[in-house]
């Protein structure tokens, strides 16, 4: 089954593909009579390909119940980060999470993209709890065709507690039932062999 992440990149490339399909068929100033494009007029030249691979993602190992994801770069560090699909009591795929690492000298550690499915309440916003700890609220960011998403930032406390803790909690609400919770198990199962795996960060 396709992931959200999977499908939102999709989306997006379709969106973008789509809008510029119009704009390359005819633009003003560069048509003759009938629709007919002008010898060289406003044509794209085409750019040099990198053939390292540069910008595409991979997938770099696994650590328990999370994937390690990294993006060429096309240098000696590529940047990378966790990533773990919650599904529902069915095993269908409900939300999906990526943490990375932060550069140094911020209040924030590492980020999460959090995405979860179209009809999420976003005034519930999400609620995340570490075995029995404190729960923490984040709010949506945007949501698209694919679903809503959530950019948060975790400290070191947060992560400390990713690293010594066993199940996360996820809840979110369902425009279905507003009123009924719906908890998403997040498992913490090799998250820091994970984590520590991950490249740091330098200072921007």
């Amino acid at each position: 089954m396709t992931s959200p992440h999977a499908q939102f990149t999709a989306a997006t490339l379709a969106l973008v593909l789509g809008a510029a399909a119009p704009a390359f068929a005819q633009s003003d100033g560069d048509a003759a009579a009938g629709g007919t494009l002008m010898p060289g007029a406003g044509l794209p030249l085409g750019e040099e390909v990198s053939e390292d691979g540069a910008g595409e993602g991979y997938v770099d190992g696994t650590y328990g119940d999370w994937t390690k994801i990294c993006q060429r770069t096309g240098t000696d560090v590529d940047p990378c980060g966790l990533t773990q699909l919650m599904t529902d009591e069915e095993g269908s795929p409900v939300a999906e999470i990526t943490v990375f690492p932060l550069p140094p000298g911020g209040e924030a550690v590492a980020g999460a993209n959090i995405v979860t499915p179209l009809g999420t309440v976003l005034p519930s916003q999400i609620t995340l709890r570490v075995d029995g700890g404190t729960p923490r609220r984040y709010p949506f960011f945007f949501c698209d065709v694919s679903g809503c998403y959530a950019q948060v930032g975790f400290t070191a406390a947060m992560i400390e507690s990713f690293r010594r803790g066993n199940v996360a909690t996820l809840t979110i609400a369902s425009v279905m039932a507003p009123d009924q919770p719906i908890d998403l198990t997040l498992s913490l199962q090799g998250f820091t062999a994970g984590y520590t795996s991950l490249p740091p960060v330098q200072p921007q």
